[in-house]
């Protein structure tokens, strides 16, 4: 009961993450028939190169059967023919086997992915759970695949019959057919077998695939309360994050407080902005920004300086410009060399002249 209410409340698709996840246990959705299907047709293949690739067989036979005392076995002549008849014959072995193996892999490459785990062969014992096999017997998967076998059987039953029975008549007059009317007969029936064993297998594979594919993304969903987990996981709890956010602005506040008192000015707009800069000729190549605010963050700024008697100047142009382009802790942009310098040395004459 709490399996069937679970399973109810999975009504979202899987994440990528999650089908990665799951890829990479060797989880995924594939078919045996599509790898039957391409078996078959490179089956087909070589039975059309069959002339071709039987030549190449049969050349270097006939020219020992044809020459036969051109051989010499004597003196390990025969280890030589043996060894150039195995090198003839590699070519047209490499033709038939290396056909068999791309099928086979390109009936797994066009399901899925190059996968490589040994998560499948790895002992499990829960396989070993006579509970298990049995549910995995009679469950519904197990009568599904029941179900699909039955098809399987039927249709390709039917396409043999579809293939076989226009030559019924030739078949029971066989026994009074010549050799060559013989042979033609059974690869006109052959071949019609193996056009229909194509197209009959190639519609069960293409049914199979999409029937894999649908009940795999079915098993794979996810209810909201897993995305939810699994974005915790990869990102973080958002509460957590503006917490921690939270955290670094008041401590880069604070820092900017503290160095408000070692600043030479404070430029501000005079609400909204504010910037405080130092420069001492001995240690700073241009203008460093000390603390920079708005609004309230601005206002504090200001109070800070008034209380360490740091002088405050008005310009609304460059408060503003400062507070767009400078970053705390950073030099000032060159654009704003000259309009800063003017500051400055305002504040320094201003200084200078109390002191008098």
């Amino acid at each position: 009961m709490a399996e069937e209410q679970d399973n109810s409340q999975k009504t979202e698709d899987p994440t990528q993450h999650k089908l990665e996840e799951a890829r990479k246990k060797g989880d995924i959705a594939k078919s045996l028939d599509v790898p039957i299907w391409f078996l078959i047709l490179a089956t087909a293949g070589i039975m059309a190169a069959a002339g071709p690739i039987s030549a190449m067989i049969a050349d270097p036979l006939t020219r020992i059967m044809d020459h036969p005392h051109a051989f010499r076995l004597q003196d390990g002549g025969a280890q030589q023919l043996m060894g150039s008849l195995l090198l003839s014959l590699l070519v047209p072995l490499a033709i038939i086997f290396g056909a068999i193996a791309a099928a086979s892999v390109l009936g797994h490459l066009v399901q899925h992915r190059p996968l490589w785990t040994a998560e499948k062969i790895k002992p499990d014992l829960a396989k070993l759970s006579p509970g298990k096999g049995l549910q995995r017997m009679f469950g519904s998967q197990g009568w599904m695949n029941l179900l699909k076998s039955i098809l399987k059987m039927a249709a390709i039953t039917a396409a043999m019959i579809y293939a076989v029975w226009p030559e019924a008549t030739a078949i029971s007059e066989s026994s009074q057919l010549e050799p060559a009317g013989l042979l033609a007969m059974t690869q006109a029936i052959a071949g019609r077998l193996l056009i229909a064993a194509i197209v009959v297998i190639g519609i069960i594979a293409a049914m199979d695939f999409a029937w894999q594919r649908f009940t795999y993304m079915q098993r794979m969903r996810m209810s909201r309360r897993d995305i939810r987990d699994e974005s915790k996981q990869q990102e973080g709890d958002p509460h957590i994050r503006a917490r921690l956010r939270q955290i670094r602005l008041e401590r880069s506040r604070k820092r900017m407080m503290q160095n408000v008192p070692k600043s030479t000015v404070v430029i501000t707009n005079p609400t909204h902005y504010s910037v405080a800069l130092r420069y001492d000729p001995e240690k700073d190549a241009a203008p460093v920004c000390m603390a920079k605010g708005a609004d309230d963050v601005a206002l504090r700024i200001r109070e800070k300086a008034k209380e360490h008697n740091i002088p405050i100047v008005e310009n609304v142009p460059l408060a503003r410009a400062l507070f767009a382009t400078v970053e705390v802790e950073e030099s000032i942009p060159r654009e704003h060399f000259e309009a800063v310098a003017k500051v400055i040395g305002f504040v320094m004459n201003t200084k200078k002249g109390r002191a008098r």
